[in-house]
């Protein structure tokens, strides 16, 4: 590695831009943006699902695509191509309405996945570098500055949802600037291609696909069901903030048991804490109540990808690692992407609190399989992060 190539926790924070950008503004802002959008186009709530399932459907394109695009390109060059796409598909959805906004949300996470991969592989690397795994925690936390932007920009845009996304987009853009050179020309080297190892993480694989089929729903529909419960602007506001917030503030309550604690123990407490932070708001919508269930739920839900990268850390030798990560995201996209659809027919024929119950249900069920599931032998030769282990 050069002399002048950023290490650790320095490098960690400007990569964090990345999830910022692809998944705070370009997939969860969504959620604030929906309500007004609800109300201009005339959506059902399945039509707000589908424009959700639309950037989902763009995610697992793009999760398909990562491992040859960072083996062929290089992860620096995947991570900056993939932000500049970024800003570039949000500003573009504010021009457009019916297909062509589906395709801007397809277009967002495409390039969202491969931000979110090339950007998670460098992180890893960084990691297992600096012996610790707050890299890879502080770079996931990143999204928590994404949604606190979003949460305190967007509302204050009323029912002006095309500015919003202009806002949005420039807001990634600038995101692109400040994080160009974290990747560090010599980051990740193109190299031979590696295989995905799934076989040891099949038990983390089928929790991680019930996590993303269930926790998109309460982050898509939160907005809408405080809107049907005539919440504040200010209101609003402050639960956005609140969960960006818990974001940021993961990696010093989860770094040390992603870390440390063995096996999947970190995942299942993770999954077990988000699915009450769910089940928190259906038992009332009073401010205090909606709050803590914000809080809870951002200081967890981005833990779970964190925990997921470290055991792929733990089980896969560095040339499978990015192949490896590209597998499990593209298991996770295809959750995200049927899960709000699913969520918004049941919203459709019941209420806007529906989503949020699904959320916590799927979030439990994935606890229980994270904590029965083991997983299994490392392969021979992995480049494990100092005190992740099996």
């Amino acid at each position: 590695m050069s002399p002048t190539a950023p290490t650790g926790v320095g490098q960690a924070v400007r990569l964090a831009l990345g999830t910022a950008a692809a998944l705070g503004m370009a997939r969860f802002a969504y959620g604030l943006l929906l309500p007004a959008m609800r109300d201009d186009l005339r959506w059902t709530l399945a039509d707000a699902g589908t424009a959700s399932a639309a950037n989902g459907l763009g995610y697992l394109l793009g999760a398909l695509l990562a491992a040859r695009v960072i083996r062929r390109f290089g992860a620096a060059t995947a991570f900056r191509a993939g932000m500049a796409l970024t800003a570039g598909s949000l500003a573009a959805t504010a021009a457009v309405g019916g297909h062509p906004l589906l395709a801007c949300r397809a277009l967002s996470g495409a390039a969202g996945a491969v931000v979110f991969i090339a950007g998670g592989v460098i992180a890893t690397h960084a990691a297992t570098r600096a012996a610790s795994a707050v890299p890879v925690t502080v770079y996931f936390a990143g999204t928590g500055l994404g949604i606190m932007a979003s949460g305190v920009a967007v509302p204050l845009l009323g029912a002006h949802w095309r500015p919003a996304w202009l806002v949005l987009g420039v807001g990634a853009a600038l995101a692109t600037v400040a994080s160009w050179t974290a990747a560090g020309a010599d980051a990740v080297r193109r190299g031979p291609a590696g295989r995905a190892r799934l076989r040891p993480l099949l038990a983390p694989a089928l929790a991680y696909l019930l996590f993303a089929t269930g926790y998109i729903a309460y982050i898509t529909f939160l907005s809408a069901y405080l809107t049907d419960r005539h919440a504040s602007v200010a209101q609003v506001v402050l639960t956005w903030t609140v969960l960006g917030a818990g974001v940021t503030a993961a990696p010093v309550l989860w770094s040390r048991p992603v870390a440390d604690w063995p096996g999947t123990r970190a995942l299942a407490t993770l999954l077990a804490v988000l699915g009450g932070g769910a089940a928190l708001v259906l038992m009332s919508s009073a401010p205090p109540v909606v709050l803590l269930s914000a809080l809870v739920y951002g200081a967890t839900f981005m833990g779970v990808p964190a925990a997921v990268t470290a055991l792929v850390g733990a089980h896969t030798s560095t040339v499978d690692r990015a192949a490896t990560l590209a597998a499990l995201t593209t298991v996770f996209a295809v959750g995200q992407t049927a899960g709000p659809w699913l969520a918004g027919l049941v919203a459709d024929r019941t209420s806007t609190a529906a989503p949020l119950a699904w959320t916590a249900l799927l979030c439990a069920a994935a606890a229980v399989v994270a904590l029965v599931g083991r997983p299994a032998a490392p392969d021979p030769h992995p480049s494990p992060i100092q005190g992740v282990r099996p």
